[in-house]
């Protein structure tokens, strides 16, 4: 039995991935939202995105981080066939359903000012908000320190696939299809991982150590498969941690119109790890960088003038195309392990 966990953003397309598994493949379907809106109900209250919220965190702080996704994991094992829960929200959920079987988590994003347009069109009875009401409930459940809250940020971290949905609802479907036929085809041999899935899986650990609970993430540079420097996110040396004081945020307004916050309190994994080669004397030239997104415009920079001529990422950022250009303009290779989910070859 297989069981896939669905996260992602707001208006991503989670509902459209459920029903794909569903019609498609054959899965049966449980759903967070209808199993918190029961608890809702049962008190008379009104359903909206707020008392889901405020549900969900109170049923999970009352039992445990796992709770709602425990129980329809028992009502999933009952049923005994494939299964999609939908969806996951916080990492105590994820660790608790990875201890349980052959599970899975996908994630789902997509350009904010899309997803907004998308939700609108749905018109469901949470929907009808204002484009700042739209970004206020998403900033305020993409982290989260506490276990029980909602950390829609570090579960799509933890994902196995993540879709990118700004095309068609077909481009989306072709997706999904190619990541189910390689899971059906999986075999339980231990496959030994590729030089690059080998030092992506030393990034991840190296980013356990960032101090900005907003985005962790860490970086690794390699030369001739022998690793020169490490780097995560944090504050610069000596000064106070966004963990312990909180962020320092900067709005950005983006070309189609979306705005995002960006903490300014930190320094990226990449400028850390370049920080770390310079202080200790480490030439970079010719090395590989490992890191978890497509690195930011500075960081980019930073990148191809120390000599870098490989970055490896987990997944592409949404807001990375000026980065891509510069990169192929001066021709460092950029690699995605999950270039909208397909997966690279990686070395031999």
């Amino acid at each position: 039995m297989i069981i896939i966990g669905i996260t992602g953003t707001l208006g991503a397309g989670k509902g459209t991935i459920v029903d794909y598994l569903i019609k498609e493949k054959g899965f049966v379907h449980y759903s967070v939202r209808a199993f918190i809106t029961e608890e809702i109900e049962k008190r008379g209250m009104e359903v909206n995105r707020d008392t889901l919220t405020a549900m969900g965190n109170e049923l999970r702080a009352a039992h445990t981080p796992s709770y709602i996704t425990d129980q329809l994991f028992e009502r999933a094992k009952a049923e005994g066939k494939n299964a999609v829960i939908e969806s996951v929200r916080t990492p105590g959920e994820i660790a608790s359903l990875r201890q349980k079987g052959e599970f899975y988590l996908f994630a789902v994003d997509a350009n904010q000012r899309t997803r907004f347009e998308r939700i609108h069109l749905r018109g469901s009875e949470t929907d009808h908000v204002s484009f700042e009401t739209f970004q206020a409930n998403e900033e305020r459940e993409m982290t989260a320190t506490d276990p029980n809250k909602q950390n829609l940020g570090e579960c799509i971290r933890q994902a196995d696939f993540v879709f990118l949905n700004d095309g068609s609802i077909e481009e989306l479907h072709a997706q999904v299809e190619k990541v189910i036929q390689q899971l059906e085809n999986k075999t339980q041999v231990h496959v030994r991982p590729s030089w690059d899935d080998y030092f992506l899986n030393l990034a991840d650990t190296v980013s356990e150590r960032a101090t900005c609970n907003r985005g962790r993430s860490g970086c690794v540079i390699v030369k001739d498969k022998q690793i020169l420097v490490t780097g995560y996110v944090g504050s610069p040396k000596g000064l106070p941690h966004c963990d312990d004081v909180g962020h320092l945020f900067r709005k950005v307004i983006h070309e189609d119109g979306s705005i995002t916050q960006h903490c300014v309190r930190t320094v990226h994994a990449e400028q850390n790890a370049i920080c770390q080669a310079a202080r200790r004397g480490i030439a970079l030239d010719g090395s590989t960088l490992y890191c978890r997104m497509t690195p930011c415009r500075t960081c980019a920079m930073l990148i191809i003038n120390c000599g870098i001529v490989r970055v490896v990422c987990e997944r592409r950022y949404h807001d990375g195309a000026e980065s891509e250009e510069m990169f192929k303009q001066v021709g460092i290779e950029l690699v995605y392990k999950y270039d909208e989910v397909q997966q690279y070859e990686g070395q031999k």
